[in-house]
């Protein structure tokens, strides 16, 4: 298990705002580990993962008009079955640790990443430890 910051970006809900944003990461030869788009009929909120948050950060602060926020998450690769989501989400309720969102995706490979934003990370983490 990793804590990752995340950058969310607020974009314009309009064609290739998308795309101009990811173009600008690969310019930079930042590699996308995790990603959320989140949209209203305007606006849409990019939650992005890379592997180096710092480049990134700075490339929107000083490129880029638009609204940014940092906040850290964490990944975890956990076991590609039915249920791990379910388990994961207990063990964190249980102790009254609540999940603010949650997203990922499986390999194929038995495994799954998952990128999760619980309302503690200092109480999140040792519950999920060994999962």
């Amino acid at each position: 298990m990793k804590v990752r910051k995340e950058i969310t970006v607020a974009l314009e809900n309009a064609p290739d705002r998308l795309g101009h944003l990811c173009g600008c990461i690969a310019d930079r030869k930042l590699n996308i580990l995790g990603v959320s788009v989140v949209d209203s009929k305007d606006m849409c909120l990019v939650r992005i993962v890379v592997d180096k948050p710092a480049v990134l950060e700075k490339m929107l602060k000083d490129n880029c008009p638009m609204t940014v926020s940092v906040c850290e998450v964490l990944e975890l690769n956990v076991p590609n079955k039915p249920g791990m989501l379910a388990q994961l989400a207990a063990k964190l309720g249980k102790k009254r640790v609540n999940i603010e969102y949650v997203y990922g995706s499986a390999s194929g490979r038995g495994k799954s990443t998952i990128f999760l934003r619980p309302s503690s990370i200092t109480r999140a983490r040792p519950l999920l430890r060994g999962m």
